[in-house]
């Protein structure tokens, strides 16, 4: 009988209920930002957007519906919340930071630099002991 390897193992166990709950008040952080920063573009302006504006806010829709299963699997859905820091800090440094230190910070780029410094609190409630132990220790999936 083959045995069924399961798929990334949540091990909650090992973790106390607070800080999975932290891990579920930054799913939820996601959830009501996206909300409302993205969601009433998404269901009431959409026609106007450009290419990259439409992709860009219909992935950041797509993002908040998945946070909605953080709440129920926090450490399932751990790899959301480090795409999430990895790309505002991709954006932070490599879009902000040159326009902050030219001193040619603009309204908007200010306005979305404010939006992705809320980012900071997430790399506070990751259980980053349990990150390197299950993604970057653990064997990995067999290739064949």
């Amino acid at each position: 009988m083959v045995a069924l390897a399961p798929s990334l193992p949540a091990r909650s166990a090992e973790l106390p209920a607070w800080r999975l709950n932290a891990l579920r008040c930054a799913y939820l952080l996601l959830i009501v930002g996206l909300g409302i920063q993205v969601w009433p573009g998404i269901v009431l302006r959409h026609a106007g957007w450009e290419l990259m504006e439409g992709v860009v806010q219909c992935m950041l829709g797509a993002l908040s519906l998945l946070a909605l299963l953080g709440l129920r699997h926090p450490l399932r859905m751990l790899p959301l919340l480090l795409f999430e820091m990895a790309w505002k800090a991709i954006w932070l440094a490599v879009v902000a930071a040159p326009k902050w230190a030219s001193g040619q910070m603009d309204e908007g780029t200010l306005a979305t630099t404010f939006a992705c410094l809320l980012v900071v609190v997430f790399p506070l409630v990751v259980p980053w002991r349990h990150v390197v132990k299950t993604l970057v220790l653990d064997k990995g999936d067999r290739w064949r």
